[in-house]
């Protein structure tokens, strides 16, 4: 099979690695997690989105189950997202009454802000870079929020929004956090660890491995708290970011939080960070057991591997950043030692996170006809 030519570009064994769960908790406390969950379950069109078998292709990886969380289906915004920024802007109003709310993104976090805001009857500001693409900002302007165009990156965006937030009293909704901005970073990603929940209730097998795909580490860091609160047996915990932005896998080598240059940006647009969020390093930091990097040039063919039913019985929709969760799996099983040294074998129940599905329509159909050529 095609498989056997996927390969990983980095692999790094964490060498601080001790999970332990009042450590993780400490940073992303319980009561977060509680809240998030008895508040997002509560809202209208939520359930659990499927929780997957990718029976095909763990037939010829020879594992006991590959399972991939299916979040194309979450409400109706395709990306897990909706359960963090949404969720930020209802627990802010909460607090805050009237305001107005302001965030910047690369796409799906400010697609979940301003559907918060439209539930709310909020006004809403979403700044964007020069790199999001016309359908992302159109998705956004759905939902009735302004969107404000920054020359040059994500930072450049993410400064520009602060500045304006300020001088207008804006009230800012970033899931990046920093030394003075952690509460809203928090209940992000709290909203995101109801995939965990979910999981737990949706299997009744342990899971041994999980491949979390980060950006500034927000997901990840998320549903290692997921982990730490809700599984009973703590599994592998494997990042994977794109070659071109692996600002987790640096930090690791590092010990110390470290700031890349991303010469070229990945096509796996919401991975393509620079830096990681504080409270994500001070998570992932230990609980992570080794990390990953791939490059986009299998991308296109795992979107088109998922759709066209390769991998599995059903037809999944998965975009860009839900790709490279098994791109690393493929490529470690393709490597007998790292495979050997991560105990990747016969008895592994293995969890992907689909994290997004056609999120970016026209990007989403570009990759689909590329991966089938």
């Amino acid at each position: 099979m095609q498989n056997r030519k996927f390969k990983y570009s980095k692999f790094l064994l964490n060498k601080n690695y001790n999970f332990n769960r009042d450590y993780v908790l400490k940073y992303l406390p319980s009561k977060f997690l509680i809240d998030a969950y008895k508040s997002i379950s509560k809202w209208k069109g939520y359930h659990p989105t499927p929780l997957l078998n990718l029976n095909k292709l763990k037939k010829d990886l020879k594992l006991n189950n590959i399972f991939y969380k299916d979040e194309s289906k979450r409400f109706n915004l395709k990306s897990f997202k909706a359960l963090g920024g949404a969720y930020a802007v209802e627990k802010i109003f909460k607090k805050k009454n009237k305001i107005t709310v302001s965030s910047a993104t690369a796409g799906n976090h400010g697609k979940s802000v301003a559907w918060g805001a439209k539930r709310l009857k909020l006004k809403c500001k979403i700044f964007v870079s020069q790199h999001v693409s016309k359908t992302r900002v159109d998705e956004i302007k759905k939902f009735g929020a302004e969107v404000i165009r920054v020359k040059g990156n994500y930072e450049n965006s993410l400064r520009k929004c602060q500045i304006l937030s300020k001088k207008n009293n804006w009230s800012i909704i970033q899931d990046v956090s920093t030394k003075n901005y952690r509460y809203v970073p928090q209940l992000t990603m709290a909203g995101y660890s109801i995939l965990i929940r979910e999981i737990s209730e949706q299997t009744n097998q342990y899971i041994t491995h999980i491949f979390l795909q980060a950006g500034v580490g927000g997901l990840a860091a998320g549903l290692v708290a997921g982990v730490a609160k809700y599984f009973k047996r703590i599994p592998k915990i494997i990042i994977v970011e794109p070659d071109r932005a692996d600002c987790v896998l640096q930090s690791i080598k590092s010990k110390k939080l470290k700031k890349i240059k991303i010469k070229k940006e990945s096509i796996m647009g919401g991975m393509s960070c620079n830096e990681m969020s504080l409270v994500p390093w001070q998570i992932l930091k230990k609980a992570t057991n080794c990390c990953v990097s791939v490059t986009d040039n299998n991308v296109a063919r795992i979107v088109a591997k998922l759709k066209d039913k390769k991998f599995s019985k059903a037809s999944i929709i998965g975009g860009e950043c839900a790709t490279p969760g098994i791109i690393a799996l493929i490529g470690i099983w393709n490597d007998k030692k790292t495979r050997k040294l991560i105990n990747l074998n016969q008895n592994s129940n293995v969890l992907v996170i689909g994290c997004e599905g056609n999120a970016d329509v026209k990007l989403y159909k570009q990759l689909l006809s590329k991966g089938r050529k």
